[in-house]
């Protein structure tokens, strides 16, 4: 099995062992030399005779005879038929338990919700590709009906469908403690979505809820734009790579017209485009609260740009926008920078445009803008001989600054007449003697930009690149 953690101890009972549970140490011990072996019930299988009550017996037991967690955690392993992990017995006292691709599966769940129903340390379990499943996902929902730590918690990649997400949203509708959960790569459909928007609406205690890579569309885009309008929780929400398409994408952003918390919206890969641009450049001329949003790899274009900028022009709180893989060009990057430039309240401080083709005024526009926005980071794509021209202007202004000379001066003695200005063949003739480290290439770069009307004149006093 890939991307399985080799930490997991199979313990096989006989006559004897049946009587004594296994020590702590012995487990840990054969923790570091033995190989995952899955035993019937594990990743991927079910087990008939398992319900979702947890076994209170075994917290009788524990509070009489004083038992330690990792002795509740070997009980439960015992009882249940689970694989003891070892990594889970090392890291009892950890906040962070990260269990990503044990290959718990449903019963190797159940002994770990039996260990964390009264186990009050860990706050942020991660429990990424395990196979769960719905089978699994109850006994930990049932658990964290008990538990008071855990804030955060990871079961995206587990095979839930929309029977684990209804057994989720049960516990949903009565969460006052959880602020994060990530339900990525679970097959969702709208059906999912729906039962999930459902019990999010009342929610008040989420703040991350990541969705993406799922099977969203449409119809429970809709339904999550409701509950986006009703909900006063979530601050962060990822819907990347689903079919939300114009309805879905429409359908959220309405939601986030009303809603007065949300910080980071993500829709990359979901079909968003020119028709919902206009919506979302109207949302954004109000909003005081989105920071970021992600529109990468869409259906963006130049024109989609002009319409975003509408709202860019006035908004004052989104800090990164990525819009990188969108059929966006030139045109559209220095529309948007124009915006950014001219917004003096704009608080923008990232971009990524990375997969757009830019052109030299852009880059001059960028470090025009950086004058008056120092922090403000472009991620952006430039041919490398554009790029290595562009160096060229700051090559010539080094060479004279580590000379402790005049740029003016140069030219002036370049301007034997006193007229301000000098052919572009006396500039490159001199460029060369004074052996100024540019290539052919980059002179003539440098020549192009000084004298911008081909006159073969430069009229020096009038270069304000040199000020």
């Amino acid at each position: 099995m890939n991307n399985i953690h080799e930490d997991s101890v199979d313990f096989q009972s006989n006559s004897q062992e049946e009587k004594q549970q296994p020590s702590v140490q012995s487990v840990l011990s054969r923790g570091s030399q033995e190989e995952i072996k899955f035993t019937k019930g594990q990743a991927g299988q079910s087990h008939d005779e398992c319900s979702t009550d947890l076994e209170d017996d075994i917290f009788t037991s524990s509070r009489r005879l004083n038992l330690s967690p990792a002795e509740v955690y070997l009980k439960a392993c015992k009882q249940t038929g689970a694989v003891p992990v070892s990594y889970i017995l090392r890291h009892l006292d950890d906040a962070i338990l990260d269990l990503n691709y044990y290959g718990l599966g449903p019963l190797g769940a159940k002994a770990l919700a039996i260990l964390l129903k009264s186990h009050s340390v860990v706050t942020h379990l991660e429990l990424k590709g395990n196979s769960l499943q719905a089978e699994g996902t109850q006994y930990l929902m049932a658990m964290l009906c008990e538990n008071i730590s855990i804030q955060s918690l990871n079961l995206s990649d587990n095979k839930l469908g929309l029977k684990g997400a209804e057994v989720i949203s049960k516990m949903l509708s009565d969460n006052r403690k959880l602020k994060s959960i990530n339900l990525s790569e679970n097959d969702f459909s709208d059906a999912a979505a729906k039962c999930l928007a459902e019990a999010l609406k009342n929610d008040f205690a989420v703040k991350e809820l990541d969705l993406s890579y799922n099977r969203i569309c449409d119809a429970g885009g809709e339904d999550l734009g409701v509950m986006l309008a009703e909900n006063i929780g979530i601050e962060v929400l990822n819907l990347s790579w689903n079919h939300l398409l114009i309805r879905g994408n429409a359908a959220l952003i309405a939601g986030l017209k009303v809603n007065t918390t949300l910080k980071q919206l993500q829709l990359s890969n979901s079909g968003f485009g020119r028709p919902v641009v206009q919506l979302l450049a109207e949302v954004l001329q109000k909003n005081d609260t989105l920071a970021l949003l992600d529109l990468s790899i869409n259906c963006v274009d130049d024109e989609a740009v002009r319409l975003l900028c509408q709202g860019l022009a006035t908004n004052e709180t989104l800090e990164v926008l990525k819009l990188s893989r969108n059929p966006i060009t030139k045109i559209g990057a220095l529309t948007l920078l124009r915006t950014v430039k001219n917004n003096m309240k704009s608080a923008l401080e990232e971009i990524d445009i990375s997969s757009v083709l830019v052109c030299e005024t852009f880059v001059e526009l960028l470090e025009e803008t950086r004058v008056t926005r120092p922090a403000l980071r472009l991620q952006y794509y430039i041919l490398p001989s554009i790029a290595k021209n562009l160096l060229a202007l700051g090559i010539f202004k080094k060479f004279f600054e580590e000379q402790n000379k005049s740029i003016m001066d140069f030219f002036q003695s370049l301007d034997k007449e006193g007229t301000m200005k000098v052919s572009t063949s006396a500039f490159r003739k001199a460029v060369k003697e004074a052996n100024i480290p540019l290539d052919q290439r980059q002179l003539g770069w440098l020549v192009r930009k000084f004298d911008k009307n081909c006159t073969a004149t430069i009229v020096y006093s009038q270069l304000t690149e040199l000020s």
